[in-house]
C-alpha cells in the first residue's frame, strides 16, 4: 500500500513550497491529492505571487480521507485562509489526535497552528520574520524540525520546501527513498540528503 498526501491549498499560498512539496512527494511514490480550502470552493487558487494552481478537489470532498499526511504550505493569506476555515482546523485535528502526520510551513505554524492550540506539546519552526508568533519555549531554530512525540513536522520557507519534503518521504517511505528522490535534485549545500 503506498503513502497518500493531503496538500491544502488556499488563495495566497505559497507557489514555491506547494509545488515544491508536490513534486517531491510525487517523486518519491507518495500519491498526492490538493485540496481547496477556498471560501467559495473553487479549485483555481491564486498563489501569493499570482501564480495559479488548479486543486484536484475541494477540502470538503476529500476532508475524511485515509491519508497519511496533511500538509499545509505557507503564504500569509493562505496560512490565514486555513485559519479561518472551521473545516481545515477539523481536519488537521482529526490527523493529529488518530496519530497521522501533520506538516506545516513557513506561516502556518504560527498562523494556524498556535491559534487554535492544535499542538499544545509540539515544538515548532516557522517563517523566521512571523517568529513573535509562536511562543518562544516552543521555537526550534532549524530549516525543518520533526517533533517525532506528536508527530509535527514544520518549516521555515521556501529555500526549505526541498528539505521539509525530502522529510514526509523519508517519515512515510522511507530514508532509502529520500536518499534516491534527493540524488535527482542537485542540492544546496546544507541540505540533508539522506545519504550519511
Amino acid at each position: 500500500m503506498s503513502a497518500s498526501a493531503l496538500i491544502c491549498l488556499a488563495p495566497g499560498t505559497e507557489e514555491t513550497e506547494a509545488v515544491t512539496t508536490i513534486d517531491l512527494l510525487v517523486r518519491g511514490g507518495i500519491a498526492v491529492t490538493t485540496a481547496s480550502v477556498a471560501s467559495d470552493g473553487d479549485l483555481t487558487i491564486v498563489c501569493s505571487r499570482g501564480v495559479k494552481l488548479l486543486a484536484d478537489a475541494p477540502l470538503v470532498e476529500v476532508a475524511d480521507g485515509d491519508y497519511d499526511v496533511i500538509v499545509l504550505p505557507g503564504g500569509l493569506k493562505g496560512a490565514e485562509c486555513f485559519r479561518d476555515s472551521p473545516l481545515l482546523v477539523e481536519t488537521v485535528r482529526q490527523f493529529h489526535l488518530s496519530g497521522r502526520l501533520v506538516a506545516a510551513m513557513c506561516a502556518s505554524p504560527g498562523t494556524v497552528l498556535i491559534p487554535h492550540d492544535l499542538f499544545p506539546l509540539g515544538n515548532m519552526t516557522g517563517f523566521p520574520g512571523l517568529r513573535h508568533t509562536i511562543p518562544e519555549e516552543k521555537w526550534m531554530e532549524k530549516r525543518a524540525y520533526y517533533d517525532d512525540r506528536v508527530k509535527l513536522l514544520t518549516s521555515q520557507g521556501p529555500g526549505t520546501s526541498i528539505d521539509f519534503a525530502l522529510k514526509i518521504i523519508d517519515l512515510l517511505v522511507g530514508k532509502e527513498k529520500a536518499a534516491e528522490v534527493a540524488a535527482q535534485l542537485v542540492l544546496a549545500s546544507g541540505i540533508y540528503n539522506y545519504r550519511d
